[in-house]
């Protein structure tokens, strides 16, 4: 399947492009994977052992943070099995300490697969309030994003984000056609928690009438002394209705150029 070797070739491409991206902590990194490109499921294995199975469309990845080291990594079509045949494999990859990204399989504005780092924004936000981002990674044309019925964010493109930071609380969102009032994703309730930054991703295809939402949330952004921004928490929405979104166990690392999945937090490391 075209879109299948496309997003397994994606998550070993980076490792020939290469990111600058700031360091988190000492001796390590932390990642989030979305899969926004509808009708390709996969399995990544690193150093025999799986790492991610069944990777659907619309899952956000839990971040978890990943000790340096080097892994061998093989992407197979899902359900082939750890000595299935290599859609891509990398030997000896190595995972250099750094960064705080979300990595985003997706669909350019004209429909064509591709690979998109974030940087997430995990500094402090002040008390009373939490922070919002919008990434628009869908097959679709420029959109506007509101918040309870007033737009938030005009005139997003593929692959732009805008971001705010606003009071804590509910808010009903939805995406409409630019300077338009014709919806098309949602309406949908975003618990906007203080001392976060919620990110919502718009994914899918207009044409194929698949566009659907996902949420990744990061917590710990607290301005208060005892707020240290951490980063960590993960959630994901596999459609528009984001109050149920389900968490999954999985992870992901890009730094100095590489990807990892992984499922488990004991990965043997070569």
């Amino acid at each position: 399947m075209k879109i299948t070797r496309f997003l397994a070739a994606a998550l070993l491409a980076v490792a020939a492009t290469g990111s600058a991206l700031p360091a988190q902590a000492a001796g390590e990194a932390t990642v989030t994977v979305v899969h926004g490109i509808p009708g390709a499921t996969v399995d990544v294995y690193a150093n025999g052992d799986a790492l991610l199975t069944d990777f659907k469309p619309g899952t956000v990845t839990d971040p978890v943070k990943l000790p340096a080291g080097t892994y061998d990594l093989k992407v197979t079509a899902a359900n082939a099995g750890a000595d299935g045949k290599a859609v891509v494999e990398a030997k000896g990859v190595a995972v250099p300490a750094g960064a705080n990204v979300s990595v985003v399989a997706h669909l350019t504005a004209d429909g064509k697969p591709v690979l998109t780092p974030f940087v997430n924004d995990v500094s402090r936000v002040a008390a009373g309030k939490a922070r919002l981002t919008v990434r628009h990674t869908a097959a679709a044309p420029a959109v506007d994003v509101r918040a309870n019925g007033a737009v938030a964010f005009k005139g997003l493109t593929n692959p732009k984000e805008a971001k705010a930071d606003l009071p804590a609380g509910t808010i009903s969102a939805d995406v409409v056609l630019a300077g338009t009032d014709t919806v098309a994703v949602g309406p949908a309730d975003v618990t906007l928690a203080e001392g976060s930054n919620t990110i919502v991703y718009a994914y899918g295809s207009a044409t194929d009438d698949t566009l659907a939402l996902a949420v990744q949330t990061i917590s710990g952004l607290h301005s208060s002394p005892g707020g240290v921004p951490a980063g960590n928490g993960g959630q994901a929405a596999a459609s528009a209705d984001l109050s149920r979104a389900a968490l999954v166990a999985a992870a992901a690392v890009v730094a100095g150029g590489v990807v990892l999945l992984r499922r488990r937090p004991a990965v043997a490391r070569g």
